[in-house]
Formats: structure tokens, C-alpha cells, sequence
């Protein structure tokens, strides 16, 4: 019978901690946010004035679009030469990959995708959760 008290107590104990770890791991991932990284590299043709408007559109998504948490744009200045013409960058922060999906398929972003369309030559996008 105290053997079996032991056990009982190092079971609910083990179970305490195990769900403390999970509820630890789930606030970790909640913490994090989702990066919504694209680059563009506009076309030879595509003017100052063209790529500022395309610019200030996509600044305006987020008040558009309730999912989008922070939005940031610069230029590369790498000194490597490895940036392959690409030399627009946007971040985009989302709390989720639910949110991001929603940014995805929302009318205002698909709105946007029509005006650079005609001025991009090529883009690439990666999604990442941010980490230390």
C-alpha cells in the first residue's frame, strides 16, 4: 500500500511538471511572431515614383488589415553583393500563421498584389518564427 502511495505521488507530481512544461512551451510559441519576409526586385523600368507608390501601399495594409501587427521597408546595403538584384525588403509581423493566412487571402492584399504586379520583376518571400 506505500508503494503504491509513492507511485501515485510521483505520478501527479510528474504530471505538475510535465504540465507546466507544456503550458511553458505553449507561452514560448506565443511569445514569438511571425515574420512575413518579401523582397522584390523591380523591373529596369519601374520609376522612383512607381516603387514609392507601391511603397506607401504596402505601409497602408496595415491599417487595413487588423492581422498585421507591424510593418517595416528598407533598402539592401550589404556590402557582399549577394542580394541577386533584390534590393527592396518588407517585414511584415503577424501573432500567427492564422493571421498571416487571413493577410493572404484578404481583399486588400490581393488588391496590392495587382498594382506591383506590373512593376516587379521578380520576389521572393520567407516566413519565420522569430527566435533568439
Amino acid at each position: 500500500m506505500r508503494n503504491i502511495s509513492r507511485l501515485l505521488s510521483l505520478a501527479v507530481g510528474l504530471g505538475v511538471l510535465y504540465a507546466g512544461m507544456t503550458t511553458e512551451a505553449a507561452d514560448k510559441k506565443k511569445s514569438k511572431q511571425l515574420r512575413h519576409f518579401v523582397c522584390f526586385k523591380y523591373k529596369a523600368e519601374a520609376t522612383k515614383a512607381k516603387i514609392a507608390e507601391v511603397e506607401e501601399a504596402f505601409a497602408r495594409l496595415g491599417k487595413k488589415i487588423d492581422e498585421i501587427k507591424a510593418f517595416e521597408k528598407g533598402l539592401n546595403n550589404s556590402p557582399e553583393g549577394l542580394n541577386k538584384g533584390f534590393n527592396h525588403c518588407y517585414l511584415i509581423t503577424f501573432n500567427s500563421e492564422k493571421d498571416r493566412d487571413a493577410y493572404l487571402v484578404h481583399p486588400a492584399h490581393k488588391q496590392f498584389v495587382a498594382l506591383v504586379g506590373p512593376v516587379v520583376e521578380d520576389v521572393f518571400v520567407v516566413d519565420y518564427w522569430a527566435g533568439k
